[in-house]
């Protein structure tokens, strides 16, 4: 043979003469980094909701009208991912009611997405209605804690 391949067969790495090391060899720094990477994603919205929360005070931030807010989460597709009451789904949007983020992350969020969700610009949703929306996911009751279901306990 012509040294590319051993005597069985399997091809050579071609770098140092060994064996190739398969698919999961390969790409194992790749994989060790995923998790990592994964964790970053989610948490800068939260990081930047914390960040931005002085900033978000001494800003006048537009009143927002719930059932507006509810009928535009609906109209825009937001619930598909998101749930109707924000719940999120483990294979769609995260969980944004009630909300983690306040009104001025939600927006940045919103603005520039960090993962599958598309951008939306002020040209397609302004900021009245983001803020129309915050307000209906603010006026959803929290879920109780899991103490307090007999079920669970």
């Amino acid at each position: 043979m012509n040294g590319f391949f051993t005597r069985n067969g399997l091809p050579r790495d071609a770098r140092d003469g060994q064996r190739s090391r398969g698919i999961r060899g390969r790409f194992r720094p790749l994989l060790l980094l995923f998790p990592v990477l994964a964790m970053w994603c989610f948490a800068r919205p939260e990081s930047r909701a914390q960040n931005s929360a002085p900033a978000a005070k001494t800003a006048a931030a537009p009143a927002g009208n719930a059932q507006n807010g509810k009928k535009l989460f609906i109209s825009f597709g937001c619930y598909e991912c998101h749930g109707t009451v924000g719940q999120g789904a483990r294979s769609a949007g995260m969980r944004i009611g009630p909300p983690p983020l306040d009104l001025e992350g939600l927006t940045d969020y919103v603005r520039a997405p960090a993962g599958e969700m598309p951008p939306y610009t002020a040209k397609v949703v302004s900021d009245q209605e983001l803020s129309d929306i915050y307000a209906y996911l603010s006026s959803i009751p929290k879920p109780p804690p899991a103490k307090s279901i007999p079920l669970l306990n």
